[in-house]
């Protein structure tokens, strides 16, 4: 079949990459697409938010499967789109997909179906003086601030003090970046504990796990700092055991897709399970409606099952007939970005020594730009690498070589990736 694939960052690549590897494809499409996605498809120029191009590229080149990557066309509804004009579409429904576009909307929807998660409360706009005297009153340290909508993964903050959150209180009301994502404001309990994610694929009835991993969510080591994107993964975290994951799958997975399901909108794509495994049990930290970024990265190539079978069962509600099957390697992937990010960052400084690095490793491209045959960079994180080992231990060290190979102006990357795994 014909492929198109939505997206341009680390993810898509990697699921680019993925999706090349199948017996069932026929032409893969990326749009937009970055220069790594170029390496194993084509890339189209079309905006995500033009739904209408889209539908005319689908039908002109008679797609037979399109896979979204991004959560920000998910939550706008290209999948309710896609389906009315009768095309197949990889990747939850508008309403599904609210698991992750709306902090109010999954913190509701796991309290009603009872889903454990971090007690909470909500605010409107004009209820952030509210929401400190509340904090104030309380006086629990740390607490977390929550945009309820999309901000890049950068709209969540643990604040260690009154003073900090009355600064994040303000940075939410008044700062641009947050002026949509910040409309309604979710106060959270600060749950202890180590943090994982389960990846699950589901066709709104059968949900089968992918894969597990930590993330590194924070800009610097020993997770201090802003939150960011995603700094860097590994999987498989051994703060996840088989005896975990079938309590994650008994209290967590199946409640939250049986639920949709009686809800009448089945959740058919990736379910991503942000997870605090505490001393009560595993807890909710956040859904995503598609794959994280950079576990994404860590994780595709360790599946050993066709991606793209298992996406075309999961949009055509036949994924019980499927199995999913993993490796046994550790992989690490180490997010290399322009120094600044989250905040302000600079770009088109030329990168270097791609070339140089092993073929045992991979490298996928996020913020990257090709210019008169130069490499440049073009974003926040700009290539993720990922190294491979019989132990943890082996994959860590194995990207970190790699990792010295590569370089441009003002590159930064955490040199601590994976380390919390080895003192687990």
């Amino acid at each position: 079949m014909n492929v198109l694939l939505l997206g341009s960052g680390g993810r898509e690549h990697a699921m680019a990459w993925s999706i090349a590897k199948s017996d069932k494809l026929n032409q893969l499409y990326i749009a937009p697409g970055n220069p790594g996605t170029a390496q194993v498809g084509s890339n189209v120029d079309l905006s995500l938010s033009n739904f209408d191009d889209i539908l005319k590229f689908i039908e002109e080149k008679d797609i037979g499967l399109t896979v979204v990557g991004p959560e920000q066309p998910l939550v706008e509804g290209i999948t309710d789109f896609l389906e009315k004009k009768g095309h197949s579409v990889f990747g939850p429904s508008k309403y599904a997909a609210q698991l992750e576009g709306s902090k109010k909307f999954a913190n509701e929807f796991m309290k009603k179906n009872r889903v454990p998660t971090a007690d909470f409360e909500t605010y409107n706009r004009d209820g952030f003086d509210r929401a400190l005297r509340d904090i104030k009153n309380k006086g629990q340290y740390p607490v977390v601030l929550k945009a309820d909508g999309l901000a890049g993964g950068k709209g969540v903050f643990i604040c260690e003090t009154e003073d900090e959150v009355e600064k994040r209180l303000d940075e939410l009301k008044e700062d641009d970046r947050f002026e949509d994502a910040a409309q309604t404001l979710v106060v959270e309990e600060f749950m202890k504990g180590e943090e994982a994610s389960v990846f699950v694929i589901s066709d709104g009835r059968t949900a089968k796990i992918i894969h597990y991993a930590q993330d590194h969510k924070r800009i610097g080591e020993g997770d201090t700092g802003l939150n960011t994107g995603g700094m860097g993964a590994y999987c498989p975290t051994p703060v996840i055991d088989e005896k975990m994951l079938q309590i994650v799958e008994k209290e967590i997975i199946l409640p939250t897709i049986s639920a949709m399901l009686l809800d009448e909108h089945p959740y058919k794509g990736i379910l991503y399970c942000g997870l605090m495994i505490t001393e009560e049990g595993p807890k909710v930290v956040e859904f995503n409606c598609r794959f994280g970024d950079p576990e994404c990265q860590a994780i595709l190539p360790s599946l050993q099952s066709d991606l793209l079978e298992l996406m075309d069962a999961a949009a055509n509600e036949e994924l019980g007939s499927k199995e999913v099957n993993i490796d046994d390697q550790y992989r690490c992937c180490v997010v290399l970005a322009s120094e600044g990010y989250p905040v302000k960052y600079e770009k088109g400084k030329e990168i270097t020594g791609i070339e140089d690095v092993s073929k045992d490793a991979m490298v996928f491209h996020a913020g990257t730009k090709l210019q008169d045959e130069k490499l440049l960079t073009n974003g926040g994180r700009v290539l993720s690498v990922v190294g491979a080992g019989d132990t943890l231990q082996q994959a860590i060290d194995s990207t970190y070589r790699q990792v010295e190979k590569i370089s441009f102006d003002k590159m930064y990357y955490r040199s601590d990736i994976g380390a919390k795994g080895l003192k687990i």
